[in-house]
């Protein structure tokens, strides 16, 4: 967010998952004081092309990360370029299980939650 052209654009949009350490309007107002220019969008909580980046990069940690002491950002660059190289002739697509079914009762249960702070308040 220091250099250019973060630095000078009137807004840097901040694309992040739920993680606990940037979820919530705390989280939203803590980037507001370090950058008045950042903008974070939460995606929903079961973006399934996000969890299919989280599991890609799992999968890059376990076979090519650890252990995480490279000597260089080039090595770490290297050795990364190396695996994903072989990852490509290796790989299948990802099987996805989270159905409409799964999303349905998700709603139903944030629904109710919500309700049941409406009559709390």
């Amino acid at each position: 967010m220091t250099q250019q052209p973060y630095c000078s654009a009137r807004r840097v949009f901040w694309i992040t998952d739920n993680g606990s350490s940037h979820r919530g309007e705390a989280a939203i107002e803590r980037f507001r004081r370090w950058h008045s220019n950042a903008i974070v969008v939460h995606t929903p909580i079961h973006a399934s092309w996000l969890n299919q980046v989280e599991i890609y990069f799992s999968i890059l940690q376990r076979g090519a990360l650890t252990p995480n002491d490279f000597p260089s950002l080039e090595e770490l660059e290297s050795q990364i370029l190396r695996f994903q190289s072989l990852y490509e002739t290796t790989a299948v697509p990802f099987e996805w299980k989270f159905t409409r079914k799964d999303l349905k009762a998700v709603l139903a249960k944030l629904s109710a939650q919500e309700n049941e702070h409406k009559w709390a308040a």
